[in-house]
Order: structure tokens, then sequence, then C-alpha cells
């Protein structure tokens, strides 16, 4: 059903998704200080006219990219892990695995959209650098929460910190994606994960 403010006219003359997907290509690879509305306009193949017209401005279209990201194999395997591991561990343990193999793989841009792309952002986008923010500590909530029930349910001993256990863990991978964007390859990050992997509590 079409809301009473649903934008009329003409439908765009490109596959949207593909241009969001050069667009979320572009701000993974250069964060989004760093891209210009002519670099996007450029790497989606539109004018800047059309940007706007299906986008909105650059932060609109930049949070839509995040939103695309984190609904794609590569910016969902975290949730995934979580919601289909039958144990603490077990999702951990996956989510280090996927990271080292997801973050230097060269078929996309090294490293986390919503970890590098605030790198060096302005007080003038504090509201981009805050919208990635609340992403990052969002995982780090789904972290604890499961390192909570986990130590519910006995798998992880009494004297446990869920909270300082996700804190760690989330460095870690925040570590491992800043590592892949400065060349680390998939067998380092392995050994970073199996590493990091073997202070879990027990």
């Amino acid at each position: 059903m079409t809301g009473t403010g649903a934008k009329r006219g003409r439908p765009p003359a490109f596959d949207r998704a593909a241009v969001l997907d050069a667009a979320t290509r572009l701000f993974w690879e250069r964060g989004y200080e760093a891209t210009s509305i002519g670099d996007l306009t450029r790497a989606m193949g539109i004018k800047p006219g059309s940007l706007y017209a299906a986008f909105g401005d650059k932060k609109a279209l930049f949070k839509e990219a995040v939103q695309a990201y984190g609904a794609s194999p590569v910016g969902a395997f975290m949730a995934a892990a979580l919601d289909e591991e039958p144990t603490a561990r077990g999702a951990m343990a996956r989510i280090l695995r996927e990271a080292a193999a997801t973050y230097p793989d060269p078929a996309h841009p090294a490293g986390c959209l919503t970890i590098s792309a605030a790198t060096n952002v302005t007080e003038a986008d504090d509201e981009i650098a805050g919208y990635l923010r609340e992403l990052r500590n969002a995982n780090l909530g789904y972290f604890t929460a499961r390192f909570t029930e986990a130590q519910h349910a006995g798998e992880l001993p009494k004297d446990a910190e869920p909270a300082a256990l996700a804190a760690y863990f989330a460095t870690v991978i925040q570590g491992m994606s800043q590592r892949a964007r400065d060349g680390a390859t998939a067998a380092e990050l392995r050994t970073t994960a199996a590493l990091a992997l073997a202070a879990w509590p027990g």
C-alpha cells in the first residue's frame, strides 16, 4: 500500500540495487568523509540530480548503504552466527572464523564497513560517527546478552563477566578489521582468532 507521502513521477532509469551497491563499495573502501558526491555519482553512473532524487543527501545514501551492507552475507555473518549456533562459544568461534575469511577477501574492500567508514569523520559529520557507533554498540549488546544467557545456562562459569567478555571479543573483531585493511592475510587473522578464542572462560 502506498503512503500519502510517497514520491511520484517517473521511476529512476537505473537499477537502484546496482547503484546502491556501487555506493556501498565506495563508502566501504574510502570511508564516509573521504567520499564526495562527485565520487559517488561517477561510481554509481548517475547524475547528482538523480542521486538526490532517489536517495536524498549523502547522509541518507550512506545510511541506506550501511543497511544494505548489514543485510548482505558479508555484513550479516555475526548476527547469523548468534542466531544459529546452539552455544555462545560456538557462535563466537564461528564469528571469529568468518571474520578472518571475510575481512581480507579481495572480492570486496577490506575490513568491515561499520568499523572503518567513520575514520576521520569531522565534527560537522558527527551524526554519521554517532550512527556507526550505535551500530557497533548494538553488536556489543548482542554479545553481552548472548553471553549472559550462556552463563545462566551453565555454559559460562559463575565468575565470568559477560559484559567484559563481550567487550574483549568486540575489540578483537574491530582489530581484525583494521589489520585486514592494513594488508593482513586470512592466515594471520585465523591465528588471531584462535588466540582470542583461547581466552574463553572455563
